[in-house]
């Protein structure tokens, strides 16, 4: 007598047959059913949010490029000119940037 091995075993069959039926079972949620759930859960509303809105104006000292510092061209940088290492279409360039 043939025998089909295509056919799954009697026991994977019924395995998956299960799996089916347990997933049928699962009450899965549809789309308005979370709508209204987002719209109960608002956490906008009394929350604060983790970090501290300041109203104060940020105040930074911009400090003027010494004599002996550049601006590289490439990372826009200010470096010691020591750090210098060519200029390319007029812009000095920095050793890191040079060797890239």
């Amino acid at each position: 007598m043939a025998q089909d091995y295509d056919d799954a075993r009697p026991e994977v069959a019924e395995a998956a047959e299960n799996t089916l039926q347990d997933v049928r079972k699962i009450d899965a949620p549809d789309a308005k059913s979370d709508q209204a759930k987002l719209e109960e859960a608002d956490i906008s509303e009394g929350t604060e949010l983790p970090g501290a809105i300041v109203l104060d104006e940020l105040v930074v000292e911009v400090v003027p490029q010494a004599q002996d510092e550049f601006f590289c061209g490439q990372r826009f940088t200010v470096r010691h000119r020591s750090q210098a290492a060519e200029e390319v279409d007029g812009l000095t360039i920095c050793r890191d940037c040079a060797e890239l």
